[in-house]
């Protein structure tokens, strides 16, 4: 790979995470911060004097500093929407995780917290309506509608929404239509238990052969 396309995920070096200044040189040589352009650096550092970025910031660096490897995800999402003063939260949910978001809902309810949820199958539009290919029939017939979900909840005027396990690129589409701030409370990996960092920590023995291209340098299988 040439120096100019490597970044931070090509780095083993993480000097910017270090807890004491660093010199430069310390830096591997194709580091982000050292070769950022000032520009882009200074325009994003300019959003957080926005007040509700600011709040958000703050929250989530209190939340990390208080609870540090000691709070699961969930506690994590009421402790931030206590810290930001949020009072309503919406649960975009997929059908799926009706279960898991009604536990949520109830857990959240149990801390103050209004609760409102919308599924992703809400107002049963047909697939093939909005020209998806009929063959996608087979595991039903109903859209999932994940920009309706965020206008629904839009209307309900939510101050945080939690995305409890949309499909892949229906996340997407939510994330972009919410107005609400949104975090996420699960994420769908339905192979994996929900779990999909599972496969990246296997990724080099039992699933190596299905992620990696090179399948015939790849490791046997693991028994």
């Amino acid at each position: 790979m040439k120096l100019e396309e490597m970044s931070c995920i090509d780095c083993g070096v993480k000097k910017c995470n270090s807890k004491t200044e660093v010199g430069r040189e310390e830096f591997p040589p194709f580091c982000v911060t050292t070769h950022l352009d000032p520009e882009v650096l200074a325009d994003a550092m300019e959003c957080y004097k926005d007040p509700e970025n600011h709040k958000v910031m703050v929250a989530a660096a209190m939340v990390e500093y208080e609870h540090y490897c000691e709070y699961t995800r969930v506690e994590e999402i009421i402790e931030f929407a206590k810290q930001i003063g949020a009072k309503k939260i919406g649960i975009a949910t997929c059908v799926g995780l009706l279960k898991e978001s009604r536990i949520l809902a109830s857990i959240l309810r149990d801390h103050g917290f209004e609760v409102v949820g919308v599924a992703c199958k809400a107002g049963c539009v047909r697939k093939v309506d909005v020209g998806i290919p009929e063959e996608c029939n087979a595991i039903g017939i109903h859209m999932c509608n994940p920009i309706h979900q965020a206008k629904y909840l839009n209307s309900k005027h939510t101050d945080l929404n939690v995305v409890m396990g949309l499909c892949v690129g229906h996340d997407s589409l939510f994330y972009k239509y919410s107005e609400a701030l949104t975090t996420t409370g699960v994420t769908k990996d339905r192979v994996l238990g929900h779990n999909p960092a599972a496969a990246l920590y296997t990724a080099d023995t039992y699933y190596a052969k299905k992620l990696k291209k090179q399948a015939d340098e790849a490791p046997e299988k693991l028994v």
